[in-house]
């Protein structure tokens, strides 16, 4: 903790660096951009993010930007430094807010959308730091989608008809595995994709997630309770459950997801609903139309 340059910190930084005999570290699971430790002192617990990998995001901008939700009452941790360590690796220090969901409801599905719900509602200037990112939508979501022409095409149709929104401060990549749970209170954690954004398509991406890897009652959940508090109509649903499907497939052809025994069957079934899916061919994913 001492050997980390500090470029920003909070006051709870110094308590915690005065206890540093005495803190305790338990390595956490590691995601693929960056390695993570608890660290945890007599009374709090703490997350140290460390970006060792070949992932480089602006952490200053991660620091800041979860000041501002945390004063919005957004439920993120809150941030408690970040800086630089010996290896000239960037750090990120949060509070500790739980573990990994591992049993879920539709009770707790609902509440999760209703998180989601939140943030969607948070205007970017109610966010006051500067430097919120906007980005172009296929490049940086379907990055790499022009070199498979079965993808592309359907794309380029389905963002044309979308009328991409960029005025809503988004996530960027909503799902069980950035969220963390303790005493029924849920985290949202991983704010590296946070940006201005289409709201929609934020919300299908959770959504085909949830279809995909937990169950198909569990994501209607989800969309039900989400879609009591947005107006979307069902034509829009269905463009963005697509621009979502496409980022899978494309995702899937790099190795870039996890693949368990009904990851297939489920991605076909959501393409098989979709009308603008309907009598498309896409390579090495064979599929029977509805």
């Amino acid at each position: 903790m001492s050997s980390i340059a500090w470029i920003d910190r909070s006051e709870s930084l110094d308590d915690l660096l005065h206890q540093e005999a005495s803190l305790t570290l338990h390595r956490i699971e590691q995601g693929f951009e960056a390695e993570v430790v608890k660290i945890s002192s007599d009374k709090d617990s703490f997350v140290l993010k460390t970006w060792s990998k070949s992932s480089k995001p602006d952490i200053g901008f991660q620091f800041r930007l979860l000041q501002a939700l945390y004063e919005q009452g957004v439920s993120v941790s809150k941030p408690v430094g970040w800086g630089m360590n010996p290896n000239g690796d960037k750090v990120l220090l949060t509070t500790f807010d739980g573990t990994s969901i591992h049993q879920v409801s539709e009770k707790k599905m609902a509440d999760i959308a209703r998180l989601l719900t939140h943030i969607h509602q948070i205007s970017a200037q109610e966010i006051e730091i500067a430097g919120i990112p906007k980005y172009e939508f296929i490049d940086y979501f379907l990055r790499g989608a022009k070199d498979h022409p079965d993808i592309y095409s359907v794309l380029a149709a389905l963002v044309q008809k979308a009328s991409i929104q960029q005025d809503c401060f988004i996530h960027g990549d909503f799902h069980l595995g950035n969220l963390v749970e303790e005493n029924g209170r849920y985290t949202v954690i991983d704010w590296t994709n946070g940006q201005l954004g289409d709201a929609r398509y934020d919300f299908a991406w959770a959504f085909i997630l949830q279809h995909i890897y937990l169950s198909e009652k569990y994501a209607k959940a989800f969309r039900a309770a989400y879609l009591l508090e947005s107006n979307i109509q069902q034509e829009e649903l269905a463009v963005f459950e697509g621009l979502a499907c496409l980022r899978w497939l494309l995702l899937h052809r790099s190795g870039g997801v996890p693949m368990r025994p009904k990851t297939l069957e489920r991605v076909r079934v959501l393409i098989s609903r979709n009308p603008f899916f309907k009598n498309v061919e896409f390579k090495h994913f064979s599929i029977k139309q509805k």
